[in-house]
C-alpha cells in the first residue's frame, strides 16, 4: 500500500476506540496480547491450531473469545499472527481470503533450530519481507523485539518513566500507525522503525532485541545494528539459554533474558 492519505481506511481505524482483532496463536506472546488488547476495550477473537476448547480460561479473562482459526480472520480490522515461522505455510491459505484493507501484524522471529533453516533468510533476506512473500501481502512487524516475560509483566501507563519501547515497522504509513496505536494499548511506547526493508534492525541479535530499551534509547540501538553480526549473536543467546533452562521451548525470565541480551547484542 502507498503512503497514508486522508482517504486511507486506516485513518478512521486508528481513531476508533474499539478495533476488531483476530489473534492466531496463544503461545508466550499471543496469550498476553489477547489479554491486553481485550482489556483495552477491543473486540478480540483468538484461535490456535488445536481448537477453541483448548484455550485456557486465563487467556480469555479480559474478554477475548476463543474461536476456530478460520473464524479468527473473518470480519476483523486487524489480524495478529503470533506463530512460529515454520507454521506460516499452514496459515497462508486463511490469510489469502482476508480483505486488502485488513491490517496483518506479524510477531514472529526466525530461529533456525526451531523453524528449520530457511534458505532465503540464511542468505540475508529480511525476515519480515520473507513473511510478506509467504502470505502474499504486506505485514506490520510488531511485538517481536520484546521478551515474553517483559511483555507480560513490564507494561506501564503512557507517560510513565522508563516505559519500554517496542519498534514497529511497515511499508504503509497507515498500517504502521495502526500497529503503533495497538502497541500503546498493550502498555508500551511504540517506536516508528520505518519500512520492512529496515526491520532487520529489530531481528534477534540486534541491539534493540529483548533489551527493554526506552523510547529515547531506541533510535541509537536501531542505528547501531550490524546485519552481519546478528545471526552469530542470536545463536550464542540460544545456546546460553538452553544451557540454563535445559530445553529449547522454555523462555528465560525477564531479568536473565534482558541481562543476556544486553551483554550479547549491545
Amino acid at each position: 500500500m502507498g503512503p497514508l492519505t486522508s482517504a486511507s481506511p486506516h485513518t478512521s481505524l486508528r481513531r476508533r476506540s474499539t478495533v476488531k482483532i483476530g489473534i492466531v496463536g496463544v503461545g508466550h506472546i499471543g496469550k498476553t496480547l489477547t489479554q491486553r488488547l481485550s482489556a483495552a476495550g477491543h473486540d478480540v477473537k483468538v484461535a490456535n491450531s488445536r481448537g477453541p476448547h483448548t484455550i485456557e480460561a486465563d487467556v480469555l479473562a479480559s474478554g477475548g473469545r476463543a474461536v476456530p482459526a478460520a473464524e479468527a480472520v473473518v470480519d476483523v480490522d486487524v489480524v495478529v499472527l503470533s506463530i512460529p515461522m515454520n507454521r506460516l505455510a499452514q496459515i497462508a491459505p486463511l490469510i489469502a481470503g482476508v480483505p486488502a484493507e485488513t491490517v496483518v501484524i506479524d510477531t514472529s522471529n526466525y530461529y533456525p533450530m526451531r523453524d528449520d533453516k530457511i534458505t532465503a533468510i540464511e542468505a540475508g533476506q529480511v525476515e519480515s519481507l520473507w513473511v510478506a512473500e509467504q502470505l502474499g501481502r504486506p505485514v506490520v512487524k510488531a511485538w517481536n523485539a520484546i521478551g515474553s516475560d517483559s511483555l507480560a509483566r513490564k507494561d506501564k501507563p503512557a507517560g510513565s518513566p522508563e516505559r519500554i519501547a517496542i519498534p514497529v515497522a511497515a511499508d504503509s504509513d497507515g498500517e504502521r500507525s495502526v500497529g503503533m496505536a495497538l502497541v500503546e494499548d498493550t502498555g508500551f511506547d511504540a517506536f516508528d522503525a520505518g519500512t520492512l526493508a529496515q526491520s532487520w534492525r529489530q531481528q534477534p541479535g540486534a541491539p534493540c532485541y529483548c533489551t527493554d530499551l526506552t523510547r529515547r534509547e531506541m533510535r541509537a540501538a536501531l542505528e547501531a545494528a550490524d546485519a552481519a553480526r546478528l545471526p552469530k549473536r542470536r545463536d550464542l543467546a540460544v545456546a546460553a539459554i538452553q544451557e540454563r533452562v535445559g530445553d529449547a521451548a522454555t523462555n528465560p525470565d525477564a531479568e536473565y533474558g534482558v541481562r543476556l541480551s544486553r551483554a550479547l547484542y549491545m
